[in-house]
């Protein structure tokens, strides 16, 4: 006797119209577990320098654009705020305090999108109100970009 009942699809299957995560996406979370693992092997006293040599190679490591806005952006972070420590976040460079990220730069190239961005975690101290923006789309680094960026950092690194 054959059936000719199909099974329901499985939630997230195709028939239902869910694609999953992009490549892109499944990068940045083999990115992040990578991350956790380089972190546990190292000691407490090196993590700071090595965190820094991370950030400083993602960043040698993109193209043209991004590479010059991460480098600028890298440089304004840590003058403005030079408690943060430098560290990766799903491959991206981000800067932490107390471990946890705080603010971080998101290529362009990375997410195929159209502008890098800088964004900013739950542990920036950017609350206003009910209502205020996490991330910002960076096309370029003028002097009053630059200006709205350190006072960005120094609040959000309070």
């Amino acid at each position: 006797m054959t059936s000719t009942h199909k099974p329901a699809p499985k939630s997230g299957t195709p028939a239902q119209g869910f694609e999953g995560f992009s490549a892109e996406e499944r990068e940045a979370m083999k990115d992040h577990a990578r991350e956790l693992k380089t972190a546990a092997r190292r000691s407490p006293r090196s993590a700071k320098a090595d965190g820094e040599s991370d950030v400083r190679a993602k960043i040698a490591g993109m193209e043209d654009a991004d590479r010059v806005l991460a480098e600028r952006l890298h440089e304004i972070i840590r003058a403005t705020a030079p408690h943060l420590t430098p560290k990766l976040w799903y491959g991206m460079p981000a800067y932490a305090r107390d471990g946890k990220v705080v603010c971080f730069f998101q290529s362009a190239q990375k997410f195929k999108t159209r502008y890098a961005t800088l964004g900013f975690s739950d542990q920036a101290h950017l609350d206003d109100g009910t209502l205020w923006p996490t991330s910002y789309a960076l096309t370029a680094l003028t002097a009053d970009t630059e200006a709205r960026i350190v006072a960005l950092v120094e609040r959000a690194a309070g």
